[in-house]
């Protein structure tokens, strides 16, 4: 495949994963046509069949994207090593937890994403499983690990577990919350200075 029409390709199918992550999020599984996420899309039906053999290998393939985009957003080699000073270990999770708090607050394509993950959550598919294999799994014990270095308890207690999950709980809310906290926060929208705001709160309960 020569070059062009493998970029072609390649934008063909990435369109149609951006689809299927806002239709899907959106309306749910079922209530989401091929023809909706095609005309979304901007290509045919067919494209959908060729790029992932039909609906479910889409959204198994929505759910791939999710793992490698948040994954990406994540990923830090500092933050992979095992810490034991409690100052450190509260840095590198205030640094994930500002990284968690840009993406979802000001990059464009994190709605679909958060979109596509809370339903699953709500309607949980094959998908989910996929996700939290590939996401979940990895990072909450690595910030439970974090969160054990900067307590001093035990990182698979259940205590250190819902403190992670309850960070990333407050972070989600913005998100979903943001015309609530805009409204009552004065602000006019979400830029850059009020998710730093955002993050040095967070930052200060760790």
């Amino acid at each position: 495949m020569a070059a062009p029409v493998r970029q072609a390709s390649e934008n063909t199918r990435r369109a149609i994963i951006e689809a299927g992550l806002r239709g899907f999020g959106s309306k749910g599984y079922a209530a989401t046509s091929t023809r909706e996420i095609a005309a979304l899309a901007e290509t045919n039906v067919a494209s959908i069949a060729y790029h992932f053999g039909g609906k479910e290998g889409l959204r198994t393939a929505c759910a791939e994207h999710v793992v490698a985009t948040l994954g990406a957003v994540l990923a830090s080699d500092a933050a992979e090593q095992e810490v034991v000073d409690p100052e450190l270990a509260r840095a590198r999770l205030a640094g994930l937890a500002e990284r968690m708090v840009h993406f979802l607050l000001l990059r464009p394509e994190a709605h679909a994403i958060a979109g596509f993950m809370i339903r699953e959550m709500a309607q949980p598919s094959p998908a989910l499983d996929a996700i939290y294999e590939g996401l979940i799994a990895r990072l909450h014990p690595r910030l439970c690990r974090l969160w054990a270095a900067a307590t001093g308890r035990e990182a698979e207690s259940p205590e250190v577990k819902l403190a992670v999950f309850g960070m990333i709980g407050q972070i989600v809310y913005f998100h979903l919350g943001r015309p609530v906290v805009t409204r009552r926060m004065g602000w006019n929208g979400i830029a850059a200075p009020e998710a730093r705001a955002i993050a040095e709160m967070i930052a200060a309960t760790l």
